[in-house]
């Protein structure tokens, strides 16, 4: 591969500097006006978009359609994160139910943005398959279609439940003043944690399976492949870990199931097809 120009580095290295500045200020700073981060988000999603340009998205016009797939590919596999990054200014959900019926609409979008992150990711899963089966690799690579398949389901009821039915649910306790919480809340609660379980779980099997299968065809750096399998791994043991083991494992397990986290290894795999697509 032709070596990469300074603007094309420093693209890069924005690019995957993305989601840790994204959750260092999400954490860190918390919840500022969307008047603040809405904003900086633009400038932030222009950024990102100029960079890709940049690392490879130009090659779209091309006139191969190997090339031309694989960007399309790439950017699928990179817009949830565009998206994501609003999170920023957002921080995390409230702790409370009134400071969750407070910012109602914000929590909507929150998870309705990652409802569409979630089919972007599928979508690119699907365009992922077809190049990798094109390069001869036939096994990994469905099994890690079928994977993300069977998470998509999963992934979009659960971002549902929490954006739409408990922001309507806590606006119901709030308004009734009731101290004790309905009889079916406790087993309601309880079936979408283990579906929010096999969901993640299922998104990081998918995310290796298709580190494996580019590692099998040679498309990506064996190297690169290996860091993508260990940390797919790392992520779906520290998932299936109970919440009351010790620290740090109890936040370790805690961070790998927040929703946009399985994506950044997806985002990553698109930022390098990106700089992989080949030039006329």
């Amino acid at each position: 591969m032709k070596s990469l120009t300074f603007k094309q580095k420093l693209s890069l290295v924005y690019l995957c500097l993305v989601p840790l500045v994204v959750m260092a200020i999400g954490f860190g700073v918390g919840h500022i006006s969307y008047k603040i981060y809405l904003p900086v988000w633009i400038v932030n999603a222009c950024f990102m978009i100029t960079a890709i340009w940049n690392l490879g998205a130009r090659n779209f016009s091309s006139d191969n359609r190997e090339t031309k797939h694989q960007v399309v590919t790439a950017l699928m596999l990179f817009m949830p994160w565009l998206f994501l990054s609003i999170f920023a200014g957002m921080g995390p959900p409230p702790a409370t139910l009134q400071g969750w019926v407070n910012s109602a609409a914000e929590q909507q979008i929150r998870y309705t943005i990652l409802i569409a992150g979630g089919i972007l990711f599928a979508l690119g899963s699907a365009l992922l398959k077809v190049k990798l089966q094109a390069a001869g690799e036939n096994l990994y690579s469905v099994m890690a279609s079928a994977a993300i398949n069977l998470s998509l389901p999963l992934f979009i009821i659960n971002m549902a439940f929490w954006g739409y039915y408990l922001t309507d649910a806590f606006r119901v306790f709030i308004q009734s003043g009731v101290s004790k919480r309905p009889d079916l809340h406790g087993p309601i609660k309880s079936l979408f944690y283990v579906i929010s379980i096999a969901e993640v779980l299922l998104m990081y099997l998918g995310t290796v399976f298709f580190a494996v299968s580019l590692k099998v065809t040679g498309l990506f750096n064996p190297v690169a492949c290996r860091y993508y399998i260990i940390f797919g791994l790392i992520g779906m043991v520290l998932v299936l870990l109970p919440s009351y083991w010790p620290e740090p494992f109890g936040t370790a397990g805690f961070l790998v199931a927040i929703p946009a986290i399985p994506f950044i290894m997806p985002y990553l795999i698109g930022i390098h097809l990106l700089k992989h697509a080949k030039a006329d």
